[in-house]
């Protein structure tokens, strides 16, 4: 949800500010008068000389009784709705624990960064894998892993895959008694130099 959110808001911000930047290059440049074109009535920017509000604008509102309390309203729900999605973004998506099914119908709290730790070190024990990365999310009784891999040159990408999906994932979900544990991984190759030839 928090994806699309902010999927939404950098396009809405940013087609905003692409409108706004191309309404005061067509004033500043003075295009209407270079290219031959008018602008609608409503259009503030027409000559590099306009401002953004001019006198007239700036008092228009100055005596209605409601114009005030809905710019303050407006500019506060615009602050609140900015420190809401800041802190969204600020809070905490790793795991702190995973529900263990102990069998007993109570259930055991395993530490989510141990059980990180732990397919950590197994995935950089396979062939190829040079530096594991390991994040768990979603919610403790269904936790999801995100696997970064840094891959050594020499390695298969679908062998690491494979045995990442079926010895590292596989082990800890059978370890924390999970029914799944989906992972995502992203794979990148590490650099190295080139190597001579003699």
């Amino acid at each position: 949800m928090l994806r699309i959110v902010n999927r939404v808001l950098l396009a809405l911000t940013g087609v905003a500010l692409f409108l706004l930047g191309l309404a005061v290059l067509v004033g500043t440049l003075d295009l209407p008068a270079r290219w031959g074109f008018s602008t609608p009535s409503w259009w503030t920017w027409d000559t590099p000389d306009d401002v953004l509000l001019s006198d007239a604008d700036r008092v228009r509102h100055r005596d209605a009784g409601w114009w005030w309390p809905v710019v303050i309203g407006s500019l506060s729900l615009l602050a609140l709705l900015s420190l809401w999605w800041l802190l969204a973004q600020l809070r905490r998506r790793r795991l702190a624990e995973v529900l263990v099914d102990s069998g007993d119908g109570v259930g055991a709290l395993l530490r989510g960064r141990a059980m990180e730790d732990v397919v950590a070190a197994e995935t950089e024990a396979l062939p190829g894998v040079d530096r594991a990365r390991i994040t768990l999310v979603g919610r403790r009784e269904q936790p999801r892993a995100q696997v970064g891999l840094l891959l050594a040159p020499q390695a298969h990408p679908d062998e690491v895959v494979r045995r990442l999906r079926t010895e590292a994932i596989e082990h800890a979900r059978v370890s924390a008694g999970l029914d799944a544990l989906p992972a995502e991984a992203r794979l990148r190759a590490a650099r190295h130099g080139p190597e001579r030839v003699s």
